[in-house]
């Protein structure tokens, strides 16, 4: 049964990140603490696990054949995906180093702060 949650977890992701561009953050971390009862860090280290590579390809090569994203466009991801690769070392340090009760209270005041820009 638990892979049967765990599928529909990232069934749940990758729909919505093929929509929105989201998922690990909102969708499996989340979903990982409250169903599974992962520690912050773990339910994090996880989602990024998971995420390495199904997320992007298939959903780039959809959009690219769709005309909707041009080779500038992979170039900007690119260049983005580089900041990613630094940035996500240094996230996971700090969040290491930080409790999982102030980690996940961040995480949801990030959220909010999110939901209401989005919203405005």
């Amino acid at each position: 049964m638990q892979f049967v949650y765990l599928f529909a977890i990232g069934i749940a992701a990758g729909m919505l990140s093929g929509m929105f561009g989201v998922g690990g953050g909102v969708i499996i971390v989340p979903a990982l603490v409250l169903l599974f009862g992962m520690s912050q860090q773990t339910a994090t280290g996880t989602s990024l696990m998971a995420l390495l590579l199904p997320v992007g390809i298939l959903g780039v090569i959809e959009y690219f054949r769709s005309g909707k994203i041009s080779i500038d466009n992979v170039w900007f991801g690119l260049v983005i995906a580089l900041g990613l690769f630094a940035g996500a070392l240094f996230g996971a340090k700090i969040a290491l180093g930080m409790s999982g009760e102030m980690l996940r209270r961040g995480f949801a005041i990030f959220l909010v702060l999110v939901a209401i820009r989005l919203w405005i």
